[in-house]
């Protein structure tokens, strides 16, 4: 795989002023290829949100550089018409749907970005139905928008995402004001659209379950690169995410502390049906 996504010493302050009292981001030096799914962590005020705004172009770094698909959209003669197909080739779903529902009925509101794409109209209704039919909204094409739940809600403000055929799509906390239904009806999309598709994800997530389901974890502490790994070899490194005030998956943190109370459990352990099995086999051994 290529890469798609790239950035080279990434800085950005959100005061000119005194940079140092504002600063979000100092150096991230990343790439995610095409075709990844990557999650990023971070406490609080560590920058992801800052870097997913940064590659859709939402802010303009204030040092570094990136490439999107190879062309640097941080060079002084990047033109508008530029910005454009970048926007176009990646998406972005924000925390809260409410703030990227536009119209009063569900397929009216998915068609909205391929309308001011200039998209043909009988393109626009096989785009809006394919995507609808994606997200598991199809049979929700004539309702309002704010009569659904939240989970709803958010499927299709990824529906309207997916109309427009990005390559990639940034996920900036997507889930946080989600009841559990709606999260787990989220990541099965996120799951879809990578695995069936092949779009690019980016899940920005402080929720350690979803991480697990990336191909990838970045971690960033205090706008750097503070690890990057698989699931399994950043969970395996618990100390270091308590550190930063992370932690592990329930499931891994409690296999982590009987591990260091000197059970025979394995460290980095993400699925969870493998947790259970680990400690159904230890009870045995301690109880036969």
């Amino acid at each position: 795989m290529r890469n798609f996504i790239e950035t080279e010493h990434l800085q950005y302050f959100y005061d000119d002023v005194d940079r140092q009292a504002d600063l979000a981001l100092s150096d991230v030096s990343l790439t995610v290829r095409e075709g990844e799914y990557v999650a990023v962590l971070g406490h609080n005020g560590s920058g992801k949100s800052t870097l997913a705004k940064l590659l859709n172009m939402i802010l303009i770094p204030t040092g570094g550089r990136i490439w999107i698909d190879g062309r640097e959209i941080t060079d002084p003669a990047f033109s508008e018409d530029d910005m454009f197909a970048v926007r176009r080739d990646v998406g972005m779903v924000f925390q809260n749907p409410d703030n990227q529902l536009v119209a009063t009925v569900v397929e009216e509101d998915v068609a909205f970005g391929p309308e001011n794409l200039g998209v043909p109209r009988e393109e626009i209704r096989r785009r809006v139905d394919d995507a609808l039919r994606i997200v598991g909204m199809e049979s929700y094409a004539r309702h309002a928008p704010h009569r659904l739940s939240g989970g709803q809600k958010q499927r299709v403000a990824i529906a309207g995402i997916i109309a427009m055929m990005p390559r990639c799509i940034i996920f900036d906390e997507a889930t946080a004001m989600l009841d559990p239904l709606g999260r787990r009806e989220v990541m099965q999309t996120m799951d879809l659209l990578n695995r069936e598709y092949g779009i690019t994800i980016l899940n920005i997530t402080h929720y350690m379950d979803e991480a697990a389901h990336a191909d990838r974890i970045v971690v960033i502490n205090d706008g750097k690169v503070y690890m990057d790994g698989t699931p399994t070899e950043i969970f395996s490194q618990i100390e270091r995410l308590h550190a930063v005030g992370l932690e592990a998956p329930q499931g891994t943190e409690l296999l982590h502390a009987l591990h260091t109370d000197g059970y025979d459990l394995p460290e980095g352990c993400v699925d969870e049906s493998a947790c259970v099995e680990a400690l159904i086999r230890v009870y045995k051994e301690h109880t036969a």
